[in-house]
């Protein structure tokens, strides 16, 4: 447990644009798991940083949380046609992630949104919800401790789910089914399934399935990220995601794709690789605990000399 102290020296981490990239992260992971309204505060006040990667990173974690209490700024952010596509996708997401209803006729108002990828976001925040209040609740835990935008498909046969997947005459929310089904699967198999989908699709989509290859982390999918990430005429959101992804196998294909994009002209993907190397390096150190703000607030206190 944090202390009122701590907890405020974890926030100004987080706010301060001096601060490198990989330290506001680190103090945001830290605040999501600390959790609690004083955490929920400090991440919101954040939504005024320059950085679109920052500020998508942060609707996540107040989604991946589930407190109510992000509601209100959520809503804020996703009505914002000022922020980046990217950003208002993620508030939309995560509105649909904490599970209560009564966001469901904002969810509908921007359900049509101009921008293609807040109006899909927001279709698959509707019928998560509508899923839940159908099923009584959340799924059933599955091996990752996310809080996915769709439930995964009941079919487990990989074939059947690449099909799913990649068919797309098929309803969006279908094929995410299909993609949480393959990643909880896992194995080459469906790492390679998953793969082909950076190549298919809307943004959204191609997006998603790098996300999802970065919880698998199996190195089958490197060529396919490190693919998309090289392919400057790709989305940004895409580019982005297929650099956390490649951050999170990690391994030396990994790192050099991610060196290659390091200094990238998309500040978005940039800035990605940035922090992707950073996971890398602890990962490498076996010494990996992203969310360690805590851990350098106590750190630092004891080695400050006494007044």
């Amino acid at each position: 447990m944090a202390t009122e102290q701590e907890l405020e020296a974890i926030g100004q981490a987080l706010v301060d644009p001096r601060q490198p990239l990989q330290a506001r992260f680190r103090a945001l992971f830290t605040l999501r798991g600390l959790g609690g309204p004083d955490a929920i505060a400090w991440i919101s006040r954040a939504f005024g940083d320059e950085s679109a990667l920052l500020k998508h990173e942060l609707a996540y974690c107040l989604g991946q949380m589930q407190d109510e209490r992000a509601i209100p700024v959520l809503a804020d952010v996703l009505r914002d046609t000022g922020q980046d596509a990217m950003v208002r996708h993620e508030a939309g997401e995560a509105l649909g992630a904490i599970g209560n209803p009564e966001v469901l006729e904002l969810l509908r108002q921007y359900s049509t949104d101009p921008v293609v990828e807040v109006a899909e976001t927001c279709q698959l925040a509707i019928r998560r919800l509508e899923w839940l209040q159908q099923h009584g609740g959340e799924p059933v835990a599955g091996p990752y401790l996310s809080v996915d935008p769709a439930p995964p498909a009941e079919e487990r046969d990989v074939r059947r789910l690449r099909e799913a997947l990649l068919d797309e005459a098929r309803p969006l929310f279908d094929r995410y089914r299909a993609m949480f089904a393959l990643r909880n699967a896992g194995g080459e198999e469906a790492a390679l399934a998953l793969a082909e989908g950076l190549r298919c699709g809307s943004a959204l989509f191609r997006h998603e399935v790098g996300y999802v290859l970065g919880q698998l982390q199996h190195e089958a999918a490197v060529p396919g990220l490190a693919a998309a990430l090289a392919r400057r005429a790709e989305s940004a959101m895409v580019r982005h995601e297929c650099a956390e992804a490649l951050g999170a196998i990690a391994g030396p294909a990994s790192l050099a794709a991610l060196r290659a994009h390091a200094a990238d002209p998309e500040r978005v993907v940039r800035e990605s690789c940035q922090v992707a190397l950073d996971v890398c390096a602890h990962e490498h150190a076996a010494a990996f605990q992203y969310a360690d703000g805590l851990e350098r607030v106590r750190a630092a206190a004891a080695a400050a000399p006494a007044p």
